[in-house]
């Protein structure tokens, strides 16, 4: 089967904010088709991989299969949170549009929205 790669933005939408020290973030995709491509390739290992040197700790995953999403809590991402941090984004609102800008390989012809 041949394969494209293309950006999670082309086929989900996302949501983030915080949970305390860690920042949560939804992913949810435009149809069931996509939803099948976020569950496979968007494991909590390669999420973390992704914001390496932002989430220090365990991400975790959810799936919202009757919202076509996907949940990520990236554990120790916040540098101790909205009230303590000094990192520009302390509540963690930027990081779904980062996880959209991942890359993932899609079977062509795919309907992706």
């Amino acid at each position: 089967m041949k394969t494209e790669k293309i950006k999670l933005s082309e086929i989900a939408y996302a949501r983030s904010g915080d949970k305390g020290d860690g920042s949560n973030v939804g992913i949810a995709a435009y149809t069931n088709e996509g939803y099948e491509i976020l569950r496979r390739e968007l494991t909590a290992a390669r999420v973390k991989q992704h914001f390496a040197g932002i989430a220090l700790g365990d991400v975790d995953r959810y799936e919202a299969p009757n919202m076509l999403a996907l949940n990520f809590i990236l554990h120790d991402s916040l540098g101790g949170g909205g009230s303590e941090s000094l990192k520009t984004d302390a509540q963690g609102k930027t990081h779904g549009i980062g996880l959209l800008r991942m890359e993932i390989e899609v079977p062509v012809g795919v309907k992706l929205k």
